[in-house]
């Protein structure tokens, strides 16, 4: 072979050998542009969900039907960066043992990629070690207990309304400020739901702490809760701090109108829906009452040329025609999704678990359509209460009426 020949041979080698390099240099970051743990796929992304659509507390079961419907549309819009959501929920009927039997399928069968807005406080609790020891994200818990933002205790789960003991301390400066010498009767449930609440109220009230004269329990698979209605009004409190769950609530509400017992009457925010609970109890019967909200209600006439309301109406309109648009329990879920819609497009292409939390944990002055304008989402590894401000609000017969300005409990 000539020389001419031979050098011809090794820069054709040359040009062949910088190619390869360039292909396996390119290689890997092209692999990395595209990263998935159990559940993700280039043409989806499962999520789970846990929800009483039985049970004492099915009328929340509406929640997770709205966050189905509202994943329908966004693919239908095109997806999450082109992946559908596969969002497969489960009955668990408020029933701990019975979340964790559909929650252990949910990771272990149906290997979703994060569970999301499993409700309720005792049904959380009973999977959330379980859950953090799998390393599973659980996002925007349907649920209010203290322990959901421990993120040392545990990282892999975040809660999204605010805490029950911020928003029930609330109440307790209020009445402390507003109240200062009336004697306060509460109502909660015997479990973690109505010991955090409980505490937070009792913090709120400070030094006012002595003015409650009776406190009583309930259990929440009793039919009613008339006698402890009964022994609440016969303790001459006039000051009534109601904590029951929507079921309840709504008993307590009625109750109290037929034994014409009429307190000042504090109402726990999980229980602010007219539909599912003050309809039920009778709107006369339900007049005055405080409580707190973080969201809009689609019915007050404030938002009327609200974007976000505007939003809201056109997806109730298309895809739960027929429900209840002014439903508290709908908006949730339509706030609850749209965030976890939110984080979901921050992942990208990195859509392993990690990295779901990362971005959990970076939300910055989020706001959703139906939030009140002053509530946005917060957090950071250190901080995994999303939801933080609420303004106490009065019913006025037919629809919540807010007053004074939005605040923090914590």
């Amino acid at each position: 072979m000539s020389r001419h020949a031979r050098a011809a041979r090794f820069a054709y080698f040359d040009i062949a050998l910088t190619m390869l390099i360039g292909l396996a240099i390119a290689a890997p970051s092209t692999a990395q542009e595209k990263r998935y743990d159990p559940g993700a796929s280039d043409a989806v992304i499962k999520i789970g969900n846990t929800a009483p659509y039985s049970g004492p507390l099915s009328s929340n079961g509406i929640i997770a039907r709205t966050e189905g419907a509202f994943f329908k549309m966004i693919n239908e819009q095109g997806g999450v960066n082109g992946r559908e959501i596969e969002f497969i929920s489960y009955d668990d009927a408020y029933s701990p043992p019975k979340t964790v039997e559909q929650t252990r399928k949910l990771i272990e069968s149906d290997e979703v990629l994060l569970l999301f807005n499993q409700l309720g406080t005792p049904t959380t609790m009973s999977v959330i070690k379980y859950v953090n020891a799998k390393k599973v994200p659980q996002l925007f818990i349907a649920a209010g207990g203290t322990i959901f933002g421990d993120q040392k205790t545990y990282p892999w789960s975040m809660g999204f309304q605010p805490s029950y003991q911020s928003e029930t301390r609330i109440y307790g400066r209020y009445l402390r400020e507003n109240y200062p010498t009336g004697k306060i009767a509460v109502l909660s449930s015997n479990d973690d739901f109505g010991r955090d609440n409980i505490k937070g109220l009792k913090d709120g009230l400070g030094d006012a702490v002595g003015n409650i004269v009776a406190e009583v329990t309930y259990e929440t698979s009793a039919p009613t809760i008339d006698s402890e209605l009964v022994r609440l009004k016969f303790s001459g409190a006039s000051i009534f701090v109601n904590f029951a769950s929507a079921k309840f609530a709504a008993q307590a509400i009625k109750k109290a109108a037929e034994i014409g017992w009429k307190p000042v009457h504090i109402l726990h925010g999980n229980s602010q829906s007219i539909s599912a609970v003050l309809k039920p109890a009778g709107l006369e019967n339900a007049r005055d009452i405080i409580t707190a909200s973080y969201s809009k209600d689609p019915a007050d006439a404030a938002w009327k040329d609200d974007p976000g309301l505007k939003r809201f109406s056109d997806f109730m309109a298309k895809y739960m025609p027929g429900e209840d648009k002014n439903n508290f329990y709908v908006v949730y879920g339509y706030n609850a999704a749209q965030a976890l819609v939110e984080v979901l497009g921050r992942c990208k292409d990195d859509l392993t678990r990690a990295n779901i939390m990362r971005q959990a944990e970076a939300l910055n002055q989020v706001h959703l359509d139906m939030l009140l304008p002053d509530v946005t989402l917060s957090t950071s590894p250190a901080d995994h209460y999303p939801i933080e401000q609420m303004q106490l609000q009065k019913f006025d017969g037919q629809n919540w009426v807010r007053f004074g300005s939005a605040m923090k409990g914590r």
